[in-house]
């Protein structure tokens, strides 16, 4: 009898609860690349994700290395994701994959296989998605994360000066685009604990939320450090909804590379200032 996976919510409140609340997330820029004196090609691709899988998976919750500097390298450089997902897993971090893929029917089944089915090389223990295609036609992904005991962050605050003409828009019935994402996420999240696997990406740097953030999941709220957000500006934008803060940095972190013990130390300063606020 196949055992039924442990839902990603409950994954991701240990390893929390264990690690703290930061995500750090892999952006391998080209900035970045150059700055730790590596090549802009798969070599210096290679080098710095391993550098960073190496020195941070035993000791952050959460990992979300970004697809698109992958992809750009052709199957070279997404043999290196590959390798980079396999390996942080094993060093006990969860992943998140940061693909923003949103589409519908059979594409979007096609997306879920490739990042929320386990025999799949990409397979995270959680992906990105865009509802901006109506979240009905997430339910493709959601089902697979269900499946699997993977989990999903729909995009619904995001912290980029477009995001507001679309997200704040607001519906026949009176609600912004948002907070019907939030909603719908809220619905997918019911009757679960002690935290849902479906969760909602609402940026730190927002001058607030504006929305019903008790959703049930966790928040993931990317904007720290080099997008000019601190651990100071959590409360304002999150409220009540503090306790399911995923505060997600990338430069803040990555800039103290190529040493080790740099971006250990780094690591443990934004833990640091995060549970003076957090808890």
């Amino acid at each position: 009898m196949n055992q039924t996976p442990e839902p990603f919510g409950t994954r991701l409140r240990r390893a929390l609860d264990a690690r703290g609340p930061l995500c750090v997330g892999i952006d391998p820029h080209p900035a970045l690349l150059t700055d730790w004196g590596l090549g802009d090609d798969v070599a210096g691709l290679e080098r710095f994700t391993r550098t960073v899988v190496d020195a941070l998976a035993d000791r952050v919750a959460l990992v979300k290395p970004q697809s698109a500097f992958y992809e750009r390298f052709g199957s070279r450089g997404v043999a290196v994701l590959e390798r980079a997902l396999a390996d942080a897993r094993s060093g006990g971090a969860l992943v998140l994959m940061d693909a923003k893929r949103g589409d519908i029917g059979s594409t979007m089944a096609a997306y879920a296989a490739a990042y929320l089915d386990p025999s799949s090389p990409l397979f995270s223990d959680a992906v990105t998605l865009s509802p901006y295609l109506g979240f009905g036609s997430l339910r493709p992904a959601l089902d697979a994360a269900r499946a699997s005991g993977s989990g999903a962050f729909v995009l619904a605050l995001t912290s980029n000066p477009e995001g507001p003409q679309v997200q704040r828009a607001q519906t026949a019935d009176g609600r912004t685009v948002a907070q019907r994402v939030l909603d719908e996420l809220a619905k997918e999240n019911a009757g679960t604990a002690p935290l849902g696997s479906f969760g909602a990406v609402v940026g730190a740097t927002l001058a607030e939320a504006g929305a019903d953030l008790a959703m049930g999941g966790p928040l993931l709220a990317p904007g720290l450090g080099a997008q000019g957000a601190s651990a100071a500006d959590l409360p304002r934008v999150f409220g009540s909804a503090l306790g399911s803060v995923v505060p997600s940095v990338s430069r803040g972190v990555l800039r103290h590379g190529p040493d080790t013990g740099a971006l250990r130390s780094a690591v443990r300063a934004e833990t640091e200032a995060l549970a003076a606020v957090l808890g």
